[in-house]
């Protein structure tokens, strides 16, 4: 039997694309290349354990890959504010829309954290000192711009002034709640003067009048159809937002058990009491009267 050599065509090579002919960019040394654009080397370097632990990287990388989308989110969710105060709800649906969407990876973050054991955890639990999720300053401004206000919260952040302002901002400024409110009344629907000047940095209290107005806009969604989308979109938000939580819950249940947190609250208890507050009641009361 005689033996023949067999040649292996570019395109038959295992894991090899034919570049022949394709007009591709090599040389960077005077344009700016994909890595300079999103700055990759000061991204990547940011990943910095305090151990020698395999999971602390793991740990470090989901939430500050977390922070990068709540900062998307926050950009989302100013924008659409702007939007619903101009009464242009289109722009507003497609970024509320897309919230949603990146509420769906942050879902998925806890997900990926939960194959991490206690005993990994454990490892290098201690070098995080008193730092903790509680201390996120973007989440609690997304908290805010959705409508969850807290004063107390805020002040953890007294020792960095900038950041302590910006949170500020952020309590005091209407929610994207408060914002649909005024919509609602600058479409002709009743809703109570003390709604809709008020002061917003405190918490939004439930008021029946308001499940009426929203009543009316459910009882004739073909007439207030971008209303009763926009209604739509924020429980949409509410909705996941709950779900993030419960999962955060679940997984800190999961990894610690009954241990407080590196902040300095109580830990699983204090993350179960977040999951019965409503950024939306009349939202959510409406729906037994429909």
């Amino acid at each position: 039997m005689s033996s023949r050599k067999i040649q292996t065509t570019r395109e038959d090579a295992p894991g090899h694309v034919d570049l022949t002919g394709e007009a591709v960019h090599w040389d960077f040394r005077d344009s700016m290349s994909y890595a300079d654009y999103l700055h990759l080397k000061e991204l990547l370097a940011a990943q910095k354990p305090l151990t020698g632990q395999h999971d602390e990287v793991l740990f470090i990388t989901i939430h500050q890959a977390s922070e990068l989308w709540m900062k998307l989110c926050l950009h989302e969710i100013g924008a659409a504010i702007a939007q619903i105060r101009k009464d242009d709800l289109g722009p507003a649906f497609k970024m509320m829309a897309r919230v949603a969407r990146v509420q769906v990876n942050l879902i998925q973050s806890w997900e990926i954290l939960s194959t991490m054991t206690p005993f990994d955890y454990a490892g290098f639990r201690a070098a995080l000192g008193k730092s903790s999720g509680f201390q996120s300053f973007q989440y609690r401004m997304l908290e805010f711009r959705l409508g969850n206000k807290n004063r107390d919260a805020t002040r953890v952040f007294q020792s960095h002034p900038d950041i302590a302002r910006e949170v500020e901002k952020a309590l005091v400024e209407p929610s994207i709640y408060d914002e649909s409110l005024r919509l609602l009344a600058r479409r002709g629907i009743a809703i109570p003067a003390e709604k809709l000047e008020r002061d917003f940095s405190q918490p939004y209290v439930s008021d029946p009048r308001v499940t009426e107005a929203w009543r009316q806009v459910y009882h004739d969604a073909e007439k207030h159809w971008d209303l009763y989308e926009l209604a739509e979109k924020l429980v949409d938000l509410e909705y996941r937002f709950h779900l993030w939580r419960f999962s955060h819950m679940k997984t800190v249940e999961r990894i610690i058990g009954g241990k407080p947190g590196t902040g300095g609250t109580s830990g699983v208890s204090y993350l179960k009491k977040a999951l019965d507050l409503r950024f939306y009641p009349e939202l959510w009361d409406v729906r037994t009267e429909i």
